[in-house]
Formats: structure tokens, sequence, C-alpha cells
């Protein structure tokens, strides 16, 4: 366990043991309520709307489906959420906003820069917090952090095996330098990659709001690169791909879980990038029941395909619903934080447990780009 988490909970022991019989959530057992709050916050509005709509959606799917199913130990959940617009100081805004309506967990933040800095601050307070899909490895720093995707670290190194596996051996690379995901894989990937006998030909970076990347792009085009590591998220995606297609460069392109969302950020229009390869733990169309029932609603209500953030969402309630059956009667921070190491999680991204440094254990999977559409490898 990380000496940061030890100390967080020997700090929550000493203040339950001070603060006993002081209200709800104390750490003594909770009686329990009609209602049980979960309480949401990635961007609705924004560049990166798409993660938090579609972690909202998913989320709400799934507590439609608890409740309809006669809720969890007598209570019926319901989803608060607020928008941070991937911004940190309003996700902290957010977080505080929700605390004041009473939630009893916290779903969130989405993105890993909004999910640093509430984790930051809800340590403090010692409620469950599971992030959907914040990547960064500092996302579970605190002793009441918990995710649902995968770790920066882990989809550099995984990505790094998958394209050295297929046989290129000269990457280019292009990342945000701004941005802890982009940086946080790129990072892990470079030194794996290099241990495996790949070089690194070209690493070119920007900065969030960048536009214009034809300086990166004529590097690469007069390189030897024989592929393109793309570790950012989907609207960046979309703007290199369009500029590299107006350069005539055409190299096999490869991302991580950032690049849910491009095919809708290019109007289904996938032709740049047909056969680009990233990985992610959800495809809408595997054939798994559980994962049809999911897309098949997502559908009908919100007129648009799931992605892996709302997958992600949706899972994240299921493990809250998990740890709340897992406590039983008590509903205490407590409570809920211990049963997260005790529960197994059957999700749509997989099956899922939890270890005491907050992280899933769970299988990853590759997505391929080819005619509008994702397909699992």
């Amino acid at each position: 366990m990380k000496l940061k988490r030890i100390f967080a909970l020997l700090t929550a022991s000493l203040m339950t043991f001070s603060l006993a019989g002081c209200g709800e959530n104390s750490g003594q057992e909770v009686e329990n309520t009609d209602v049980f709050k979960i309480g949401g916050i990635g961007p609705l509005t924004g560049s990166a709307a798409n993660y938090g709509i579609s972690v909202k959606n998913g989320a709400q799917i799934a507590i439609d489906e608890i409740n309809e199913a006669g809720g969890v130990n007598g209570m019926k959940f319901e989803l608060l959420f607020e928008d941070d617009e991937k911004d940190e100081e309003k996700s902290v805004n957010a977080y505080n906003t929700l605390m004041d309506k009473g939630i009893n967990a916290l779903l969130g933040a989405t993105t890993s820069g909004c999910s640093i800095a509430v984790s930051n601050v809800s340590v403090d307070d010692g409620i469950l917090q599971i992030t959907p899909s914040g990547s960064a490895a500092d996302c579970t720093n605190g002793v009441n952090s918990f995710r649902i995707c995968f770790t920066d670290p882990l989809q550099g190194e995984l990505m790094a095996q998958y394209i050295s596996d297929k046989g290129f051996k000269n990457v280019a690379i292009i990342y945000n330098n701004g941005d802890e995901y982009s940086k946080g894989v790129h990072e892990a990937f470079v030194e794996k990659y290099k241990s495996l006998g790949g070089s690194v030909v070209v690493d070119e970076s920007f900065t969030s709001g960048d536009v214009d990347f034809t300086t990166q792009l004529t590097k690469i085009n007069s390189s030897n690169a024989d592929c393109i590591f793309l570790p950012i998220y989907y609207t960046d995606v979309a703007y290199i791909t369009d500029q590299a297609a107006s350069l005539g460069l055409k190299l096999p392109y490869f991302g991580c879980d950032g690049w849910d969302g491009v095919i809708n950020q290019l109007n289904g229009d996938t032709s740049n990038i047909d056969g680009s390869i990233f990985l992610t733990p959800f495809i809408s169309t595997d054939s798994d029941p559980k994962v049809k029932s999911f897309v098949e609603k997502y559908r009908e209500l919100y007129n648009a395909e799931p992605d892996q953030f709302a997958a992600d969402g949706y899972d994240a309630v299921y493990t809250i619903k998990a740890a709340v059956e897992q406590a039983g009667g008590d509903i205490s921070n407590e409570a809920l934080i211990s049963a997260m190491t005790q529960i197994t999680v059957d999700g749509i991204t997989g099956q899922m447990t939890f270890d005491e440094s907050g992280e899933p254990n769970k299988s990853a999977k590759v997505a391929i780009i080819n005619n509008g559409s994702y397909i699992a490898e």
C-alpha cells in the first residue's frame, strides 16, 4: 500500500474514533435512508464534453436498472451530476456543491487532472470516490479513491508491447505535454518500447488548445517512422489525422482509450483513420449479452452509440452497488471503502476486483476503426 494511503487510513481511523456519535458518515453504522445519493462530476460542456455526457448517460442507465429491480438494502439510488468543463478548480467547486447536497459516494471526476484535484480534497472527507475514467497514476492516491479504467502507465506499456509485437520498429509520437493523461502514457510507452528494442524516431509535443500540427507532422513525414503513436484525446486525434492526410502522410495510427469518441468527432467519416488501433476496455460491437443489452438501451435513450466512458460510468455505479451490498446495513464511508477490496464486479468493461491501492484487476482489449465503427480485433 502506498505510504500516502497508509497515512490517510490512519488519519481516517483516528478521526472516526474522536468523532463517533457526531452524525451521518462519522464511521459508525448509519441507518439506511430512502435514497442513496451518488454525486457525479465531469465535463458536460467544453472540448471534452463527450466524455462527461457519456459517463453521465451510462451511469443513469445503471441507476434506472437498479431502481427498477427494487434498489439496494431498501434504498433507491439517485444521481446528482455537476459540470466541471474539464477544469480542475471548477471540479473542486462541483465536489463541494455535491457534498453540500449530502451525497453518499462520488462518481468522478471524469478526466485525470480533475480527478486528482478532487481526490486531494475528498480524502479529508473520507467519502468513497470512484473515477470511471481518470487514468493518471495519482488519481488513486487517496485511501478513499478507486478507479474503473486502466492507469496511464499500464496503457503505455501495453501499447508499446502491442506495437512491438506487430513488428513496428520505428515509431513517431505526438503527445500533449500539458495533460496528465497524455504525459503519463507517453512516458511509460517510451521506456517500455525502447526496452523492447524499438526506436522513437520522432517525439513531438504540443500544448492544450493547439490546433495546428503542421510542424510536428512535417518532421514525421521526413523521418523513417513506420507508425504513429498518439496518446491523446479524440479532439486532437481528429485535428492531427486530418492535417496528416492533407500532407500526404499515410502511416498506421495507434492510440489509447482517449481515442474513444473520435468517430463522433469526425461525424462518422473515418476514411483518414480506417485501420487505426487503440486500447480500450469496451467495444460496443461486442457479442456479450450484457454489452448488447446496454448498447440497445443507450441507443434507444440517447440516439447515440455508447463509448468506453459510458460503459465506465455504468460499471462504476454497479461497483458502488456491490460495495453497498457488501457493507450490509452500514453505509458509512469506512464501511463502503472497506467493502471495495472484498467485491467482484462482473461489468461490461470486464470482471473486476480492486486492491488496496485503488486499482482494478481486469483485462484489456483493442479496437480497430473500420468504416465508421469500432471493431474488436
